[in-house]
Protein backbone atom coordinates (compact mmCIF):
# COMPACT_ATOMS: atom_id res chain seq x y z
CA UNK A 1 0.00 0.00 0.00
CA UNK A 2 1.05 3.52 -1.09
CA UNK A 3 2.46 5.66 2.15
CA UNK A 4 -0.26 8.00 3.69
CA UNK A 5 -0.70 11.28 3.00
CA UNK A 6 0.42 13.54 6.40
CA UNK A 7 -2.55 14.17 8.92
CA UNK A 8 -1.78 18.08 8.89
CA UNK A 9 -0.80 18.73 5.05
CA UNK A 10 -1.74 22.85 4.91
CA UNK A 11 -5.01 24.15 2.62
CA UNK A 12 -2.17 26.24 0.82
CA UNK A 13 1.31 24.28 0.07
CA UNK A 14 4.42 26.06 -2.13
CA UNK A 15 4.65 25.13 -4.93
CA UNK A 16 7.82 24.06 -6.95
CA UNK A 17 9.48 26.86 -8.78
CA UNK A 18 12.13 26.48 -10.93
CA UNK A 19 15.10 28.34 -11.87
CA UNK A 20 15.72 29.73 -8.11
CA UNK A 21 12.96 30.90 -6.25
CA UNK A 22 12.29 27.84 -4.66
CA UNK A 23 14.52 28.18 -1.81
CA UNK A 24 14.82 25.70 0.97
CA UNK A 25 14.49 28.87 3.32
CA UNK A 26 11.10 29.46 1.83
CA UNK A 27 10.07 25.60 1.84
CA UNK A 28 11.08 25.36 5.79
CA UNK A 29 9.24 28.62 6.62
CA UNK A 30 6.12 27.33 5.47
CA UNK A 31 3.73 24.22 6.50
CA UNK A 32 4.64 22.47 3.41
CA UNK A 33 6.53 23.22 0.02
CA UNK A 34 8.49 21.67 -2.80
CA UNK A 35 12.16 22.02 -3.63
CA UNK A 36 12.15 22.73 -7.59
CA UNK A 37 14.51 19.78 -8.92
CA UNK A 38 13.52 20.18 -12.62
CA UNK A 39 16.46 22.13 -14.29
CA UNK A 40 19.02 22.26 -11.16
CA UNK A 41 22.32 19.94 -10.64
CA UNK A 42 22.47 17.11 -9.02
CA UNK A 43 25.40 18.90 -6.93
CA UNK A 44 23.01 21.78 -6.65
CA UNK A 45 19.75 19.28 -5.30
CA UNK A 46 22.57 17.72 -2.77
CA UNK A 47 22.68 20.99 -1.25
CA UNK A 48 18.90 21.98 -1.08
CA UNK A 49 18.50 18.74 0.72
CA UNK A 50 21.22 19.35 3.60
CA UNK A 51 19.51 22.53 4.05
CA UNK A 52 15.77 21.43 4.12
CA UNK A 53 13.43 20.40 7.26
CA UNK A 54 10.82 18.11 7.01
CA UNK A 55 7.95 17.92 5.66
CA UNK A 56 9.08 18.48 1.98
CA UNK A 57 8.47 17.79 -1.02
CA UNK A 58 10.44 17.42 -4.43
CA UNK A 59 9.48 17.88 -7.59
CA UNK A 60 10.91 16.25 -10.91
CA UNK A 61 10.86 17.38 -14.93
CA UNK A 62 10.34 13.81 -16.55
CA UNK A 63 12.73 13.27 -19.55
CA UNK A 64 11.27 14.43 -22.41
CA UNK A 65 10.97 11.79 -25.43
CA UNK A 66 10.68 14.21 -28.06
CA UNK A 67 13.24 16.41 -29.97
CA UNK A 68 12.92 19.65 -31.78
CA UNK A 69 12.88 19.75 -35.52
CA UNK A 70 16.47 20.69 -36.40
CA UNK A 71 15.24 23.20 -39.17
CA UNK A 72 13.38 25.35 -36.09
CA UNK A 73 16.49 25.54 -34.45
CA UNK A 74 18.64 26.12 -37.24
CA UNK A 75 16.60 29.16 -37.88
CA UNK A 76 16.00 30.62 -34.13
CA UNK A 77 19.74 30.24 -33.71
CA UNK A 78 20.54 32.32 -36.58
CA UNK A 79 18.01 34.97 -35.56
CA UNK A 80 19.51 35.29 -31.98
CA UNK A 81 23.29 34.49 -33.63
CA UNK A 82 23.75 31.70 -31.29
CA UNK A 83 24.75 27.92 -31.16
CA UNK A 84 22.25 25.02 -30.90
CA UNK A 85 23.59 23.68 -27.73
CA UNK A 86 23.10 19.89 -27.17
CA UNK A 87 20.58 19.31 -24.55
CA UNK A 88 20.22 16.62 -22.00
CA UNK A 89 16.52 15.40 -22.55
CA UNK A 90 16.52 13.55 -19.35
CA UNK A 91 17.22 16.36 -17.38
CA UNK A 92 18.98 14.12 -15.02
CA UNK A 93 16.04 12.79 -13.27
CA UNK A 94 16.86 9.72 -12.67
CA UNK A 95 20.22 10.34 -10.60
CA UNK A 96 17.65 12.96 -9.24
CA UNK A 97 15.29 10.59 -8.20
CA UNK A 98 17.88 7.92 -6.65
CA UNK A 99 19.13 10.70 -4.71
CA UNK A 100 15.97 11.64 -3.27
CA UNK A 101 14.79 7.99 -2.45
CA UNK A 102 18.17 7.43 -0.96
CA UNK A 103 17.74 10.29 1.69
CA UNK A 104 14.52 9.32 2.06
CA UNK A 105 13.33 12.33 4.11
CA UNK A 106 10.65 13.38 1.25
CA UNK A 107 6.88 13.64 2.03
CA UNK A 108 6.34 13.48 -1.80
CA UNK A 109 8.23 13.60 -4.82
CA UNK A 110 5.98 14.63 -7.87
CA UNK A 111 6.39 14.97 -11.92
CA UNK A 112 6.13 17.68 -14.50
CA UNK A 113 5.90 16.61 -18.07
CA UNK A 114 5.13 13.24 -17.69
CA UNK A 115 4.27 10.19 -15.25
CA UNK A 116 6.42 8.09 -13.07
CA UNK A 117 6.44 4.52 -14.50
CA UNK A 118 4.86 1.73 -12.48
CA UNK A 119 8.09 0.59 -11.50
CA UNK A 120 8.87 4.35 -10.29
CA UNK A 121 5.85 4.48 -8.76
CA UNK A 122 6.81 0.97 -6.56
CA UNK A 123 10.22 2.56 -6.05
CA UNK A 124 9.01 5.62 -4.44
CA UNK A 125 6.14 3.91 -2.72
CA UNK A 126 8.80 1.31 -1.56
CA UNK A 127 10.50 4.46 0.57
CA UNK A 128 7.64 5.07 2.50
CA UNK A 129 7.09 8.29 -0.13
CA UNK A 130 3.87 9.35 -2.02
CA UNK A 131 3.97 9.67 -5.83
CA UNK A 132 2.14 12.78 -7.35
CA UNK A 133 1.42 13.81 -10.81
CA UNK A 134 1.15 16.59 -12.37
CA UNK A 135 -1.61 16.58 -15.15
CA UNK A 136 -3.63 18.95 -17.15
CA UNK A 137 -6.72 16.88 -18.29
CA UNK A 138 -8.60 14.23 -17.66
CA UNK A 139 -7.23 11.73 -19.96
CA UNK A 140 -3.73 11.99 -18.15
CA UNK A 141 -5.23 12.17 -14.45
CA UNK A 142 -6.48 8.79 -15.39
CA UNK A 143 -3.08 7.20 -16.55
CA UNK A 144 -1.42 8.46 -13.19
CA UNK A 145 -3.91 7.16 -11.30
CA UNK A 146 -3.93 3.74 -12.97
CA UNK A 147 -0.09 3.97 -12.73
CA UNK A 148 -0.06 4.63 -9.07
CA UNK A 149 -0.44 7.82 -8.42
CA UNK A 150 -1.30 9.18 -4.57
CA UNK A 151 -2.31 12.69 -5.52
CA UNK A 152 -3.02 15.08 -8.69
CA UNK A 153 -1.52 18.40 -8.95
CA UNK A 154 -4.40 19.84 -11.72
CA UNK A 155 -2.40 22.77 -13.65
CA UNK A 156 -4.81 25.23 -15.14
CA UNK A 157 -4.32 28.12 -17.73
CA UNK A 158 -3.34 30.45 -15.48
CA UNK A 159 -0.66 29.46 -13.56
CA UNK A 160 3.00 30.72 -13.91
CA UNK A 161 5.78 28.72 -15.16
CA UNK A 162 5.23 25.92 -17.80
CA UNK A 163 2.31 23.95 -18.73
CA UNK A 164 2.63 20.54 -17.70
CA UNK A 165 1.55 19.15 -21.11
CA UNK A 166 3.52 15.18 -21.23
CA UNK A 167 4.37 15.89 -24.92
CA UNK A 168 6.12 18.90 -26.38
CA UNK A 169 3.74 19.14 -29.31
CA UNK A 170 0.64 19.16 -27.14
CA UNK A 171 -1.58 22.48 -26.94
CA UNK A 172 -2.19 22.90 -23.67
CA UNK A 173 -6.02 22.60 -22.36
CA UNK A 174 -7.32 26.14 -22.38
CA UNK A 175 -10.51 25.31 -19.65
CA UNK A 176 -10.64 27.42 -16.87
CA UNK A 177 -8.74 25.44 -13.54
CA UNK A 178 -12.23 24.84 -11.91
CA UNK A 179 -13.14 22.74 -15.17
CA UNK A 180 -10.49 21.08 -15.48
CA UNK A 181 -10.56 19.67 -10.95
CA UNK A 182 -14.67 19.11 -11.93
CA UNK A 183 -14.24 17.30 -14.64
CA UNK A 184 -10.74 15.19 -13.10
CA UNK A 185 -12.84 15.02 -9.92
CA UNK A 186 -16.15 13.15 -11.61
CA UNK A 187 -13.27 10.12 -12.49
CA UNK A 188 -10.58 9.27 -10.03
CA UNK A 189 -10.21 9.23 -6.16
CA UNK A 190 -7.06 10.40 -5.10
CA UNK A 191 -6.48 13.78 -3.54
CA UNK A 192 -6.71 16.63 -5.96
CA UNK A 193 -4.07 19.83 -5.66
CA UNK A 194 -5.22 22.68 -7.42
CA UNK A 195 -2.13 25.43 -9.17
CA UNK A 196 -3.11 27.92 -11.03
CA UNK A 197 -4.14 31.89 -10.37
CA UNK A 198 -4.41 31.77 -6.34
CA UNK A 199 -3.51 35.05 -4.71
CA UNK A 200 -5.78 35.82 -1.89
CA UNK A 201 -7.61 33.33 0.69
CA UNK A 202 -10.42 33.97 -1.66
CA UNK A 203 -9.06 32.13 -4.42
CA UNK A 204 -7.96 29.34 -2.00
CA UNK A 205 -11.29 28.41 -0.88
CA UNK A 206 -13.30 28.97 -4.26
CA UNK A 207 -10.74 26.05 -5.41
CA UNK A 208 -11.36 23.93 -2.19
CA UNK A 209 -15.43 24.11 -2.77
CA UNK A 210 -14.58 22.96 -6.40
CA UNK A 211 -12.82 19.49 -5.16
CA UNK A 212 -9.50 20.42 -4.63
CA UNK A 213 -7.90 19.23 -1.28
CA UNK A 214 -5.40 22.02 -1.18
CA UNK A 215 -4.25 24.89 -3.58
CA UNK A 216 -0.32 25.18 -4.62
CA UNK A 217 0.80 28.73 -4.91
CA UNK A 218 3.75 29.53 -6.78
CA UNK A 219 3.45 33.00 -8.37
CA UNK A 220 2.38 34.73 -4.55
CA UNK A 221 5.41 33.73 -2.85
CA UNK A 222 7.38 35.20 -5.50
CA UNK A 223 8.26 38.15 -3.52
CA UNK A 224 8.76 36.52 -0.60
CA UNK A 225 11.69 37.60 1.72
CA UNK A 226 12.69 33.76 1.55
CA UNK A 227 12.01 33.54 -2.40
CA UNK A 228 15.78 33.17 -4.56
CA UNK A 229 13.70 35.26 -6.90
CA UNK A 230 16.31 37.90 -8.58
CA UNK A 231 16.50 41.45 -8.26
CA UNK A 232 15.64 42.03 -11.72
CA UNK A 233 12.27 39.65 -11.82
CA UNK A 234 11.75 41.49 -8.47
CA UNK A 235 11.24 44.59 -9.82
CA UNK A 236 9.23 43.22 -13.28
CA UNK A 237 7.06 41.86 -10.59
CA UNK A 238 6.50 45.05 -9.16
CA UNK A 239 5.91 47.24 -12.23
CA UNK A 240 3.73 44.84 -13.80
CA UNK A 241 2.51 44.43 -17.00
CA UNK A 242 1.11 41.14 -18.92
CA UNK A 243 1.73 37.68 -18.28
CA UNK A 244 1.36 35.61 -21.25
CA UNK A 245 1.51 32.03 -22.19
CA UNK A 246 4.08 31.36 -25.31
CA UNK A 247 6.39 29.12 -26.28
CA UNK A 248 8.88 32.50 -27.02
CA UNK A 249 10.19 31.65 -23.29
CA UNK A 250 11.54 28.68 -23.26
CA UNK A 251 10.40 26.75 -26.42
CA UNK A 252 7.69 24.92 -24.13
CA UNK A 253 4.37 26.51 -23.49
CA UNK A 254 4.80 29.06 -20.23
CA UNK A 255 2.96 31.38 -18.66
CA UNK A 256 5.11 35.11 -17.82
CA UNK A 257 5.73 38.69 -17.91
CA UNK A 258 5.63 39.53 -21.67
CA UNK A 259 8.36 41.36 -23.41
CA UNK A 260 9.63 42.53 -26.61
CA UNK A 261 10.63 38.82 -27.87
CA UNK A 262 7.25 37.05 -27.03
CA UNK A 263 5.46 39.31 -28.62
CA UNK A 264 7.24 39.22 -31.93
CA UNK A 265 7.53 35.30 -31.35
CA UNK A 266 4.19 34.61 -30.35
CA UNK A 267 3.93 31.59 -33.11
CA UNK A 268 6.80 29.57 -32.46
CA UNK A 269 6.98 25.90 -33.06
CA UNK A 270 8.64 23.81 -30.02
CA UNK A 271 11.95 24.43 -29.71
CA UNK A 272 12.84 22.88 -26.02
CA UNK A 273 14.89 22.95 -24.31
CA UNK A 274 17.51 24.64 -26.95
CA UNK A 275 15.79 28.02 -26.95
CA UNK A 276 15.86 28.26 -23.06
CA UNK A 277 19.51 27.75 -23.20
CA UNK A 278 20.27 30.10 -26.46
CA UNK A 279 18.27 33.10 -24.52
CA UNK A 280 20.26 32.73 -21.12
CA UNK A 281 23.18 34.55 -22.27
CA UNK A 282 20.38 37.28 -23.62
CA UNK A 283 18.68 37.34 -20.00
CA UNK A 284 19.81 40.67 -18.29
CA UNK A 285 18.30 42.68 -22.07
CA UNK A 286 14.63 43.58 -20.82
CA UNK A 287 13.39 41.71 -24.39
CA UNK A 288 14.34 38.77 -23.37
CA UNK A 289 13.58 38.88 -19.79
CA UNK A 290 12.71 35.51 -18.00
CA UNK A 291 10.26 36.08 -15.06
CA UNK A 292 7.36 33.16 -14.99
CA UNK A 293 4.57 34.46 -13.50
CA UNK A 294 0.79 33.82 -13.24
CA UNK A 295 -1.95 35.44 -14.62
CA UNK A 296 -3.71 38.53 -13.47
CA UNK A 297 0.01 39.23 -11.22
CA UNK A 298 0.08 42.77 -11.04
CA UNK A 299 -0.64 44.71 -8.03
CA UNK A 300 -1.72 41.52 -6.40
CA UNK A 301 1.70 39.84 -5.29
CA UNK A 302 1.72 40.17 -1.79
CA UNK A 303 5.76 40.70 0.38
CA UNK A 304 6.75 39.91 3.60
CA UNK A 305 8.13 36.80 4.92
CA UNK A 306 6.71 33.61 3.23
CA UNK A 307 5.04 32.68 6.81
CA UNK A 308 3.08 35.79 6.59
CA UNK A 309 2.17 35.60 2.94
CA UNK A 310 1.03 32.02 3.93
CA UNK A 311 -1.22 33.32 6.52
CA UNK A 312 -3.22 35.46 4.23
CA UNK A 313 -3.84 33.00 2.05
CA UNK A 314 -4.87 30.60 4.25
CA UNK A 315 -7.14 33.77 5.17
CA UNK A 316 -5.44 33.87 8.84
CA UNK A 317 -4.21 37.75 8.72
Amino acid sequence: MPPELPARLPRVIAAPMAGGPSTPELVNAVGFGFLAWGTCSLDQAREELSRVEEPFGVNLFYPQREEPLREDLEAIASELGAEIPEPDYTFGFHDKLDLALEDGRATIISCTFGCFTEEEFRRIHDAGIQAWVTVTNEVDALKATERGADGLIVQGPKAGGHRSTWTLTEEPDPRPLEKLLDGIFRNVNVPLIAAGGARCAEDVEYLIEWGATAVACGSAFLLADEAGTSDRNRALLREGGNSVSTRAFSGRYARGVETCFTREHDDLPPLYPQLNAMQKPLRSDPDHAYCLVGEDFAGKLLEGSAAEIESALLGLS
